[in-house]
This record gives C-alpha cells, structure tokens and sequence, in this order.
C-alpha cells in the first residue's frame, strides 16, 4: 500500500517495528513493561536541502534516538516523522 504523503527536506516517516516480547534468556516481557521500539523501517524520504544530501532510503531499517520524531496515525497505522539527523544508524 502506497502512502499519500511526502515529507519535505531532511525528513524522514518511518513505521516502528515491534518491540520485543522475549529477552534472550526466555522471559516473557509484560506489556506495561515495554521500551519504545527504537528501530523503524523507512517509508518515506523528503528530497534533501541544498546543504544536506539523505542518506537514508525507502526499506532502509534505522535505529533512532528514544524520544526522536514526531508520532501521526496514517491509514491506520502508526508512522513517527523525524528529521534525519535524529537518526542514529541504518541496521
């Protein structure tokens, strides 16, 4: 499904993926007790500014600083919007 929405210059909308529901030795994680997920899959890339080339591309997974972006409910679902220097590194 293609989204109607386009950000403009340095912004990036990206869709943040599931936090775990595990840790790695096996214990289930309640869900009052979740962390924001801090990795997202980008879904939409503004053009850049004259001084700032995106590096980030559509289907790149990031991982962002805890209170980056700006969260919005698009079609249902929800998307955070953040400039791209809130991103921390593509995973």
């Amino acid at each position: 499904m293609k989204l109607n929405i386009k950000p403009l210059g340095d912004r990036v909308l990206v869709e943040p993926l599931e936090a775990d529901t595990k840790t790695a030795s096996g214990i289930i994680i309640p869900d009052n007790a979740k962390e924001k997920p801090q990795k997202a899959k980008v879904v939409a890339v503004g053009s850049g500014t004259s001084d700032h080339k995106m590096t980030v591309k559509i289907g790149d997974t990031v991982m962002y600083g805890k209170y980056s972006g700006t969260e919005l409910k698009l079609e249902g679902k929800d998307y955070l919007i953040m400039s791209e220097k809130d991103i921390l590194a593509i995973v």
